[in-house]
């Protein structure tokens, strides 16, 4: 079968070829997109891309930095860990590999954060290397173009989606492995998609199980929806001066790493929250209480607005800061907590209430 050489033929003519990550061998360059795409859009990574290589232009620039100084470039990309790791696989290519990005998959997929498929990805467009790749995109296209039924993510699955892989580079010797990596991405991107594929511009549509048996919206089989389990908390809008009191979160965990609003309890009442953080509140304002959806769980927040006096700022297991209003935009904050912030900002220009 000549699936891999009409991968590449369509992708040549067809394919995407001005991602800014593109037309490069740069492994760091590749490295960088390829951890920014894992589950989130191209034209969303775009900008944090160019604005992260202003910053970072290289694996020496990215390893000599603080780990509070990466955390801001990437605040709203979500996915938080990537960043972490992506930071620590800089120090450890500093330290282990002399500064240069390791030259095989098999060894890039020994750097933190660093699977089997982003490693062959990034191993084939700097090296040419023969290493198939199998993200969720490439599994859809798989999973129709092959007929295999089964939850894509689970290992007896998987297992039969990479022999598959592996068999497609291997039935094609002197395959252009760049072009057939970035072909495989593209078709699922953009024509083998989840809703509604457009087979009719598919070049592999004439070998395909689910197009020719209907399959296609059965295929790949859907994971077990399970319920989203539901939490609630509350958090503390304190206000000194024009300037918001922000704790770093712990890692690992949800937001890990990054500075966000203190929490209480929702059985705990705001003055008292306030009160232990060593300040002492002057006025409190329910504000509008909203929900933010994880992986794994959705989170209800209810923010108060506090105004409030020091006290003597008690000694915290946390990083603590107060941040002027103008600051924000340079702090790493998560998307809700950087929404709500920016929100009482703006309402502060016309309303008073605000300007505390």
């Amino acid at each position: 079968m000549d699936f891999a050489p009409r991968i590449v033929d369509w992708q040549r003519r067809h394919g995407r070829h001005d991602l800014p990550w593109q037309n490069t061998r740069d492994p760091y360059r590749i490295w960088l997109s390829e951890i920014m795409l894992q589950q989130t859009q191209v034209a969303t990574v775009i900008p944090y891309y160019e604005r992260f290589l202003q910053r970072f232009p290289d694996v020496a620039a990215l390893a000599a930095a603080a780990q509070e100084d990466v955390m801001p470039y990437w605040a709203g990309l979500g996915y938080y860990a990537r960043a972490r790791n992506l930071h620590r696989c800089a120090q450890e290519i500093a330290r282990d590999w002399g500064g240069r990005f390791p030259p095989t998959a098999e060894a890039i997929a020994t750097l933190p954060g660093i699977g089997r498929s982003t490693a062959a990805a990034i191993a084939a467009f700097a090296y040419g290397e023969r290493s198939p790749i199998l993200d969720g995109n490439v599994k859809r296209v798989f999973t129709r173009q092959f007929g295999i039924a089964g939850d894509p993510t689970k290992r007896e699955v998987e297992q039969k989606l990479w022999a598959l892989a592996d068999a497609q580079v291997e039935a094609a010797p002197g395959l252009d492995m760049a072009a057939y990596t970035q072909g495989l991405m593209d078709l699922g991107a953009t024509l083998c998609t989840r809703g509604k594929p457009a087979c009719e511009s598919c070049p592999v549509a004439d070998s395909c199980v689910a197009k020719r048996e209907g399959r296609q919206a059965e295929l790949p089989t859907p994971k077990a929806r399970k319920a989203i389990p539901e939490r609630e908390t509350c958090m503390l809008v304190l206000r000194h001066e024009g300037a918001f009191l922000l704790q770093q979160r712990p890692e690992p965990g949800i937001w890990g790493g990054l500075w966000s609003l203190p929490e209480f309890d929702v059985s705990q009442d705001p003055d008292s929250a306030s009160r232990a953080l060593g300040l002492e509140p002057e006025q409190r304002f329910e504000l509008a209480a909203f929900a933010h959806t994880f992986t794994h769980y959705r989170l209800h927040i209810r923010p108060w607005l506090v105004p409030v006096r020091m006290a003597g700022l008690r000694q915290s297991a946390r990083p603590e800061r107060w941040v002027p209003a103008a600051e924000l935009a340079s702090v790493a904050l998560p998307a809700p907590v950087k929404k709500l912030l920016q929100g009482l900002v703006d309402a502060g220009m016309q309303d008073s209430l605000f300007r505390i």
